[in-house]
């Protein structure tokens, strides 16, 4: 892959990628430093869009056109990027409407303040500053580089415990001692999140966190969109993946979890806090998410924190695992 000729096309990118980006949510799970995961074409983050986390982007299969900043270009299987906090991005197959790809690529995020700490901690870590910094603007790495990133980001989505940190650590070192990578923004283009955050669903997004604990109707939330409730649902699970309800429930039961940690409520007081306006419907709604009770799930959480202790006792109600 070539990054001249297609930084050509770059004074049409600012035409064809005018639009607003959307807030993609990236769910690092609460035990992990970061997230590996893969999707196939179509999917449902193939959008221009953004996050504040740093992205590495591996394509694995298709070929179109990409769009990063202000920089639009080719790409084809070996197309390794890094992405900057909050700088919009968005890769298009070139794929007959109607037709599947299982995997279309592999993607690594981070969020800044892992990096941070690790830097902080390790004081080898330096070395990838300048890689973190280059990164705001979009990097393409050589294919060389790409065929080298494949077998590491593949083992690490399955790899488990201290393997997952070595082989980050593997990659990033592998970016860090490859040759200069091409930037794709202009030096002119600059991510602007605040005036992001001014589009229609993360105001939305917004709203549904900061009321999460009230009752939330959908046909409110259509309203403050400006659509029917019809039209709202089907732009609310394109953007998020899941309805609308859905996407409220995962997000109670996640606060709710983190209420059933800390130990200082009931669960019935939980259940209320978080928005559920009954006990019955809260239980259902977090049994079909966590794969246990509520009250199994704390249990769980403390017989965790009592072997992190160095206690023995099994609380009432949890078995110890075999």
């Amino acid at each position: 892959m070539q990054s001249i000729g297609a930084a050509s096309l770059r004074p049409d990118a600012r035409s064809a990628a005018h639009s607003q980006p959307d807030l993609e949510l990236v769910a690092v799970p609460r035990d992990e430093s970061f997230k590996v995961w893969s999707h196939g074409y179509p999917y449902r983050t193939v959008r221009w869009h953004f996050h504040p986390e740093y992205e590495i982007h591996l394509i694995t299969a298709t070929t179109g056109k990409y769009f990063v900043g202000d920089f639009i270009g080719s790409f084809a299987p070996g197309n390794l990027v890094m992405i900057g906090p909050n700088l919009p991005h968005n890769w298009v197959s070139s794929v007959p409407h109607g037709e599947q790809v299982d995997e279309r690529c592999l993607v690594l995020q981070f969020n800044a303040d892992f990096i941070a700490r690790a830097i902080e901690a390790f004081p080898e870590f330096r070395r990838v500053e300048t890689l973190l910094d280059a990164s705001r603007w979009g990097l393409l790495f050589a294919p060389e580089t790409g065929a080298a990133a494949a077998p590491i980001l593949r083992e690490m989505l399955g790899a488990q415990g201290m393997r997952r940190v070595t082989l980050f650590i593997a990659l990033l070192d592998l970016l860090v001692q490859s040759g200069e990578p091409a930037a794709l923004a202009s030096e002119a283009y600059r991510a602007e999140p605040a005036r992001y955050a001014g589009t229609r669903i993360n105001h939305v997004l917004t709203f549904i966190g900061k009321n999460l604990s009230q009752e939330l109707r959908e046909t409110e939330l259509a309203e403050l969109a400006g659509q029917s409730v019809s039209a709202f649902s089907r732009y609310f699970r394109r953007h998020t993946g899941v309805s609308f309800v859905r996407y409220v429930n995962q997000l109670r039961i996640n606060l709710a979890c983190q209420l059933l940690m800390s130990g200082e409520l009931n669960i019935t007081d939980i259940c209320y806090q978080v928005g559920f306006n009954n006990l019955s419907n809260f239980n259902r709604q977090f049994l079909s998410l966590k794969d246990m009770s509520p009250s199994r799930w704390r249990s769980y959480q403390r017989l965790n924190a009592a072997s992190a202790a160095g206690k023995s006792e099994t609380p009432h109600g949890a078995q110890a695992p075999g």
